[in-house]
């Protein structure tokens, strides 16, 4: 059974909102509907009634337990607009005006997550990533002790000899262009929580590089991927986090046993066994998770935001809606205490 699958299966006993700010879009309908029918939640569609009811009409979607809401005729747009102004004059908004702001749907839906009227939040698919981000960053408030908002991609591979059965944690594939050692260790540090959140299962994470620990030559990536392991490693330790970590790190080691073998990388805590895989940029990240997504045909989800308080995904332009269904559950599944989506 998929992570997805059995994540579905939890959430039908601990059911959560999540907000759409693309209402009208085919593929976030679709992704609803699946959302709504399998009893995971209520979607909450956000846009212009009229369109969405006539974009699923010509789907043939039902909108049966699913909410349509519309900023402009929103009970919530008052309070929302007071609280858009306490953010202004924090800085958090900048010189952007409330009312005018706020019919946006991208900066609605941020509002209603950030204020409790939905669990999760689900946006990008026809979107460039920062229009989605600038919404989300300015309203939604940061983790504690959180000085970094990164992403990470979810990768469910068929054979599950692979991560955790089959499913791969990828940092950082949307956000970061050439994150810090200190941020590539908060980066997969926080990765690793929600790994843990999700699948129950110890974290082992792999700061990769195109050299090994034990064969240092080039310093340009490879010291930045050993620091940042040596900071993850301690700071996991001092906060009695339970995780394995390696790196520097090939990523045929990190995911070969046989391979970590024959580079003499036998004795890697993770060698062939990593379910977190750190990118050293963002460059090397989005073109290894899209080459293996169109070549393999892989299942992914995301992106996840990592680093704010509420869960919330910006997706690709190109997801499908099996995708956004996907992506949805993650996010939902992040708003349930761990105790509860684990132990019944």
């Amino acid at each position: 059974m998929s992570l997805i699958d059995r994540l579905s299966g939890r959430l039908q006993r601990h059911p959560k909102r999540v907000v759409f700010p693309e209402g009208a879009e085919a593929r976030v309908l679709q992704a609803a509907r699946q959302f709504a029918s399998r009893r995971l939640g209520v979607p909450l569609l956000v846009g212009d009634r009229a369109e969405i009811r006539e974009k699923a009409a010509a789907l043939d979607v039902k909108l049966d337990d699913i909410r349509i809401i519309e900023p402009s005729r929103s009970d919530d747009m008052e309070d929302f607009e007071r609280k858009f102004e306490g953010l202004r004059r924090f800085g958090g908004a900048g010189d952007l005006d409330a009312s005018v702001t706020l019919q946006q749907p991208h900066w609605f839906a941020a509002m209603m997550l950030a204020t409790g009227r939905a669990d999760a939040l689900v946006s990008g698919a026809t979107t460039l990533t920062s229009s989605g981000l600038r919404a989300l960053l300015r309203i939604i408030p940061r983790r504690e002790g959180t000085a970094t908002v990164s992403s990470l991609q979810l990768m469910e591979l068929a054979d599950t000899r692979f991560g955790c059965d089959g499913v791969l944690f990828m940092t950082d594939c949307a956000v970061l262009a050439d994150p810090t050692a200190e941020q590539l260790a908060e980066n997969a540090l926080i990765t690793a929580r929600i790994a843990w959140h999700l699948t129950n299962a110890t974290p082992k994470i792999a700061f990769l590089s195109h050299h090994n620990r034990n064969n240092d030559t080039s310093p340009r990536f490879v010291g930045k991927m050993r620091i940042a392991a040596s900071i993850a490693r301690n700071r996991a330790h001092a906060e009695g986090f339970e995780i394995e970590v390696d790196g520097e790190i090939q990523v045929d080691v990190a995911l070969s046993s046989a391979v970590a073998a024959y580079k003499g990388m036998a004795d890697s805590p993770v060698g062939g066994k990593a379910s977190v895989l750190v990118f050293p940029n963002l460059d090397s990240a989005h073109i290894a998770t899209k080459m293996v997504e169109i070549l393999a045909g892989t299942p992914t989800y995301g992106q996840i935001l990592t680093g704010l308080k509420h869960p919330c995904a910006e997706l690709s332009r190109g997801a499908t809606a099996h995708d956004i269904f996907g992506t949805a559950v993650l996010v939902a599944s992040q708003a349930v205490d761990a105790r509860l989506l684990h132990g019944n």
